[in-house]
């Protein structure tokens, strides 16, 4: 049995296309970045401990495999989580303006027995930004529980001039990694159910 250990509605839809049956764990690990950590190496860290957190949360852990996911914005090596209020969103969207920034998702999937993990690192280069559609973007609650205060699959893909990369790892579950750690345990998305 397959469990997603995310709050996010958006993964909870992304793993759906892949057709795989899966259950979904609540989990509530701490992100915080420590000083020395690299933005690869903290998405790594975190998506880890949210498979972790939800593995342990089972009673009956044979043939369960449990996924964990973060994806997060960076810009000259600042991650750029979910904002807290409109004055923060708007900061991070006036910074993004006019300029490329990564997008940095990784994904674990855990079992009793193993480990395995991906990550996915993308570049969007975004359109120069007017501080009238920003405030008016801020205003519509869209970038509030996204990380760089946007949603490519919302409005916020108007302003995306460039991707190179994934687009669902942009949107927080890269499905092409996803596919291939599932297949390492057993469980093949393009296998009828």
């Amino acid at each position: 049995m397959l469990y997603l250990a995310s709050r996010s509605p958006r993964r909870r839809e992304l793993l759906l296309q892949l057709g795989v049956d899966h259950a979904v764990l609540e989990v509530d690990v701490p992100e915080q970045r420590a000083a020395d950590e690299s933005p690869e190496r903290y998405v790594s860290r975190v998506a880890h401990d949210k498979a972790r957190a939800g593995l342990a949360t089972l009673r009956e852990r044979d043939g369960a495999v449990v996924l964990g996911s973060d994806t997060e914005v960076v810009l000259d090596d600042e991650v750029f989580g979910k904002p807290a209020d409109a004055g923060q969103a708007g900061a991070m969207l006036r910074r993004l303006s006019g300029r490329t920034h990564r997008v940095i998702s990784a994904v674990w999937a855990l079992s009793a027995t193993q480990e395995r993990h991906a990550l996915c690192v993308s570049r969007v280069r975004f359109a120069r930004l007017e501080e009238e559609a920003i405030a008016r973007y801020v205003a519509s609650g869209e970038p509030f529980g996204k990380a760089g205060a946007y949603a490519i699959q919302g409005r916020g893909a108007a302003w995306v001039e460039h991707l190179d990369g994934s687009y669902s790892g942009v949107m927080g579950l890269p499905l092409f990694e996803t596919a291939r750690l599932l297949r390492e345990f057993g469980l093949d998305p393009l296998s009828p159910a």
